[in-house]
């Protein structure tokens, strides 16, 4: 049978393994950064109120607590966003290794 050129099962599957590996590293860059952000972020809130407390002179704090739990709530989005990513990475990945399994028993089998 004729193929053309860059089509049929071993093509969709390099280009899936390829998209994978393409996407694999910015996907744990972005989830590193949100842990890192994740892990600044809380003692910063704390810190801020305790400075306060410690002032002889008041200080409107309000703002920056506010600042910080926009930043929070950003985070928490962000991650979100990486989770179903991440999800819809493995679901893909799980795809491409069902239909590779597939074909090749199709191919031993003489199907083709």
């Amino acid at each position: 049978a004729k193929m053309a050129a860059g089509s049929g099962p071993g093509a969709r599957e390099l280009f899936a393994e390829g998209l994978l590996q393409f996407l694999r590293p910015a996907v744990r860059q972005l989830d590193r950064h949100v842990h890192s952000v994740r892990a600044s972020e809380q003692p910063g809130e704390a810190e801020l109120c305790r400075i306060n407390e410690d002032q002889k002179v008041a200080l409107d704090l309000d703002p920056y607590v506010k600042k910080l739990l926009n930043a929070r709530r950003r985070v928490v989005l962000v991650n979100n966003i990486l989770q179903n990513a991440q999800e819809r990475l493995r679901r893909l990945n799980h795809s491409v290794a069902k239909e590779t399994v597939r074909r090749r028993a199709m191919l031993e089998a003489g199907g083709y």
